[in-house]
């Protein structure tokens, strides 16, 4: 008899204060043979993210999508006109989601968030980090977040979407929610606070999420 997917999904997860990016490949590895489930496969971009950007024209602009995974968020962006890379630090992940998109304009990456390529500094007019930092534990979370901001460019916009840990109590992860300061520690290499907001999940009132926005001067 196979295994529960799910079941096996939160083993995998349970990896991540040991292996806290090496459990990705081992989750995405498994998944695409049925034995566990990638539990942020929706198919359709953040809610968050989409009420954020309905309205952008991405035209003649850069954008990067971080810990892509399966191209929910990047697709989407794409569909805005933006010229888009997206990354993950899963080499399965990346191979999943060009499979699944064939024809798609999406630049897809294998890389990591704690390395990133150095031609990518200040490259992009738009970066999405959407709750990928929240699913490390800390070591590394605080470098995953400073490794964030360097690559938007001038004038360009970092949006970040994560869970909310309003009470500042310790959370036994993955996800680790993101407490205010951690939310704050974005806004480094010259980015500045443009909005910063917590609202209430749209599925269960009971979970909060950050939606920030951030920018770098022109």
């Amino acid at each position: 008899m196979r295994p529960d997917p799910d079941a096996h999904t939160r083993e995998l997860a349970a990896k991540a204060t040991t292996d806290p990016t090496g459990w990705f490949e081992e989750l995405y590895a498994e998944a695409a043979d049925g034995r566990a489930t990638v539990p942020w496969d929706r198919g359709v971009p953040a809610a968050l993210l989409a009420e954020w950007a309905r309205d952008l024209d991405g035209t003649g602009k850069r954008a990067m999508v971080v810990g892509c995974g399966l191209g929910r968020d990047s697709e989407f962006i794409a569909s805005l006109g933006f010229d888009t890379v997206a990354f993950d630090v899963s080499a399965t992940a990346i191979a999943t989601t060009k499979a699944r998109h064939p024809d798609s304009r999406v630049d897809y990456v294998t890389a990591d968030l704690l390395d990133l390529p150095g031609d990518w500094r200040h490259a992009f007019d738009l970066v999405v980090e959407d709750m990928t930092v929240q699913s490390l534990p800390d070591p590394p979370r605080a470098q995953a977040i400073a490794n964030i901001p360097p690559l938007v460019g001038p004038g360009g916009t970092l949006l970040v979407v994560a869970a909310a840990n309003l009470t500042g109590a310790a959370t036994d992860g993955p996800p680790w929610p993101l407490v205010r300061a951690e939310i704050d520690a974005f806004a480094t290499d010259g980015l500045r606070a443009a909005n910063v907001e917590c609202v209430p999940d749209a599925t269960d009132p009971a979970i909060n999420r950050w939606r920030a926005e951030f920018r770098r001067p022109s």
